[in-house]
């Protein structure tokens, strides 16, 4: 089994920046991938960014291409997600999921975050 803990998020004005951290434990060896999902209001979970578990390549959605960055901390298999540059169409829940699978596909994802919202004011 693997755990996902996340923290971070909240209330930042538009331009602003913020970090996400996602704590990684349990059977590490089997992942792929971890990666960061977002839903807003009304609206499906979306791909965000993902960073393979090893080699540490990464990828992103278009819309935060640029803007945000995911890295991992090896120490403490934690996974980053630095956001800035923040407009107000980035505000929603915020997951972090881990995969055994190569995929940016949420349905893919096995191991799930709690979720954290991000809130971007004008």
């Amino acid at each position: 089994q693997v755990q996902v803990v996340q923290s971070g998020g909240g209330l930042v004005q538009a331009g602003g920046s913020l970090r996400l951290s996602c704590g990684i434990s349990g059977r590490t060896s089997s992942l792929y991938v971890v990666g960061w999902f977002r839903q807003a209001p009304g609206s499906e979970r979306e791909f965000v960014a993902r960073i393979k578990w090893n080699p540490q390549t990464t990828s992103y959605a278009d819309s935060v291409k640029g803007r945000f960055t995911v890295f991992r901390d090896n120490a403490n298999n934690t996974v980053y997600l630095q956001m800035n540059g923040l407009k107000s169409e980035d505000a929603a829940v915020y997951y972090c999921a881990a995969s055994r699978w190569n995929s940016a596909i949420a349905s893919a994802y096995e191991y799930w975050g709690q979720g954290t919202q991000v809130t971007v004011s004008s």
